[in-house]
């Protein structure tokens, strides 16, 4: 039997000797490299193995829609054409009491270009399609373009809108495309006559 002398600590009480193992810094600095690198994996094995044609979006042809929407009666404007590599996306109409026109298009890099005619007020369609917070900007004179001067707005999160109005329609052209390619569908834009048939 063992006896314990004055200041000695039994070899049972806590603190006496280290546990199993030592935990220190650089212990817990290669667990965590160790667990980054299997995240790291994981997105990867992700990434290689998604199906990227999921987000492909097939084009529509929005100009099948003007044609019956100029002989309800409503003056359309719209892109007759769309610069090379670029697509439409989506296009409604809504010949209700107070009539709705838009088109969604992708640009040949993937950005987003909106036309969104309304009879409506500007406030009203900047706070749906831009921000309610957008900010005003310079009044923009575009040559060529169907109406010469366009208001420009921005909001914080990077898109950009060119608005104007025709008769009782609000036209915005809209997205957080390059303001260049904003421009290029204002100059598009036309109102001309184009059959339904």
């Amino acid at each position: 039997m063992t006896h314990q002398q004055p200041g000695e600590q039994s070899a049972d009480q806590p603190g006496d000797r280290p546990g199993r193992y030592e935990r220190t810094i650089a212990g817990g600095v290669g667990s965590m490299i160790v667990l980054v690198l299997v995240v790291l994996a994981f997105v990867g094995l992700r990434a290689v193995f998604r199906d990227n044609d999921a987000v492909d979006v097939d084009p529509v042809d929005y100009l099948s829609v003007v044609g019956p929407a100029q002989d309800a009666g409503v003056p359309v404007v719209y892109p007759p054409t769309l610069p090379d590599g670029w697509k439409a996306t989506s296009v409604d109409f809504d010949p209700g009491d107070r009539p709705a026109w838009g088109v969604g298009m992708l640009t040949d890099d993937g950005k987003f270009v909106g036309v969104r005619q309304e009879d409506a007020d500007l406030d009203s369609l900047l706070d749906t399609y831009v921000d309610e917070d957008a900010t005003e900007g310079d009044t923009v004179t575009v040559e060529g373009a169907l109406v010469p001067e366009w208001q420009e707005w921005s909001d914080a999160g990077g898109d950009h809108a060119y608005a104007a109005s025709i008769g009782d329609y609000e036209i915005l052209v809209y997205g957080p495309a390059p303001t260049d390619d904003l421009l290029t569908i204002v100059r598009s834009l036309t109102d001309a006559p184009l059959s339904a048939g």
